[in-house]
């Protein structure tokens, strides 16, 4: 009589316990891993673990039984082959300095995160590999249209695992394949990351504009005209056009943009409707990545001559207290010039 023995299901880490990172611990799971989440809150830890929801940001939604959390970071990241952050893009250096011994020799980090560093001006793959002391081809990024919501009911998306490592991308890709979650490999990291980044900022803008009273011929503009110059950033950070044509530039910007869903859109609808910054904040609940982020991308396109006018727009009425109707009649006056430039 013989026996058999199933081989143990992978190991992967998700770090943070916000939207996006529950619904990818969730996505994971239901690829096959066994999904250990990393957060601060011990009563989140033990709602993921033992009920196996997470309310705060996921209300109504069952986890699947593979996924579980701790507080403690070393033990979330034992044994992980894989391994993503999803933690607010200006906390993530200092959460990460001094884990690197904690990781898997081999294991790769994936970036869940859409930004860019204050100061440093560096994409989130960059910090990761300096905080973690990485090696470019043991880092990807996951971008795309992936509202965390409506992924965590399985509603069909698909997404961009982007790596400088054309097996990284697709080791990636293998471990977060659902039926409902279709990603696609990539190996323009930096086109990638900065669409995830700056389609945060527009997404502000646009929520501004409908916050405001504009439509969707407003809606249409800000949208067209952002992609415009996020795709000028890329190129001079040498990232290929192509890319802002795909998941992770329009189509997660169109998301962004478009969905009662993103935090950015609500924070910036919030803002147009004539809630100062912090009452917005907290009407909004959660992480607007582009409310800190819009001053980084703004420093990375003064470093490299690159007009960045709605983004500029953004910064202006969050920081600076320029009035939304001021941003878009500011918009709209600039000097006129051909369409492609």
């Amino acid at each position: 009589m013989t026996s058999t023995t199933t081989a143990p299901a992978p190991r992967a880490a998700v770090l943070g316990t916000g939207s996006w990172g529950t619904t990818f611990a969730a996505v994971l799971a239901d690829a096959g891993n066994e999904v250990t989440m990393w957060g601060r809150s011990p009563e989140a830890c033990r709602e993921i673990t033992e009920e196996h929801r997470n309310e705060r940001y996921l209300p109504g939604v069952t986890l699947p039984g593979g996924v579980a959390a701790t507080t403690d970071l070393r033990a979330a990241l034992a044994g992980a082959h894989v391994v993503a952050v999803a933690i607010p893009s200006q906390a993530v250096r200092a959460v990460l300095s001094g884990s690197a011994d904690g990781l898997e020799p081999g294991a790769v980090v994936v970036s869940l995160m859409k930004g860019v560093e204050l100061g440093t001006h560096e994409r989130m793959s960059e910090v990761l590999r300096e905080a973690l002391g990485l090696e470019e081809r043991r880092v990807a990024v996951v971008s795309g249209p992936n509202l965390a919501r409506e992924i965590a009911t399985h509603q069909p998306t698909a997404t961009v695992v982007a790596a400088s490592d054309e097996a990284t991308a697709a080791r990636v890709a293998h471990a977060c394949a659902t039926p409902y979650f279709r990603p696609y490999t990539n190996t323009d990291v930096v086109g990638v990351e900065l669409g995830g980044a700056v389609k945060n900022v527009i997404a502000l803008a646009v929520g501004m504009a409908q916050g405001a009273g504009f439509g969707d011929n407003t809606t249409a503009t800000i949208i067209t005209r952002g992609l415009a110059e996020t795709t000028r950033l890329g190129l001079a950070l040498g990232a290929q056009a192509e890319t802002f044509a795909g998941l992770a530039g329009l189509g997660d910007l169109v998301a962004t943009c478009a969905s009662r869903l993103s935090r950015n859109n609500t924070l910036g609808r919030h803002v147009g409707e004539g809630m100062s910054l912090e009452e917005a904040v907290a009407a909004t609940g959660g992480t607007a990545e582009g409310v800190k982020s819009c001053r980084a991308v703004l420093e990375l396109a003064a470093a490299h001559d690159v007009d960045l006018p709605i983004s500029q727009a953004v910064a202006a009425v969050l920081h600076e207290g320029l009035p939304v109707l001021a941003m878009t009649e500011a918009l709209l006056s600039r000097p006129r010039k051909a369409e492609g430039v």
